[in-house]
């Protein structure tokens, strides 16, 4: 029998995640880069892992995601699918834009 960990760990998803010229600064330049989690969190906890500081662009204080910080799963917004918990599956597209500010 397959423990559950092994298990979950041959299966976890990887997606792409497209991100803003505001974020490609934490990214390296790069607008697109590969994560893996099986869900919208543990992507983002991911990339966190190989770009220090996306996170805390991500999450404000509390633990919520800033509300200015806009995530789309295929192009669905990620705050009518379950916000953070949203499970993502391979081939799955994230789309990060932070909402800007000016007239």
């Amino acid at each position: 029998m397959v423990s559950d960990q092994s298990m979950s760990s041959s299966t976890v998803p990887s997606i792409q995640v497209r991100v803003t010229a505001v974020l490609q600064k934490l990214t390296g330049g790069q607008k697109s880069v590969e994560a893996s989690g099986a869900t919208v969190a543990a992507v983002l906890a991911d990339i966190d892992s190989r770009f220090p500081g996306f996170k805390g662009q991500m999450y404000g204080g509390d633990g919520k995601l800033h509300r200015f910080v806009n995530i789309y799963l295929n192009d669905e917004d990620i705050r009518y699918t379950g916000g953070p918990d949203t499970p993502v599956k391979a081939g799955d597209v994230l789309d990060i834009l932070p909402a800007l500010a000016g007239g």
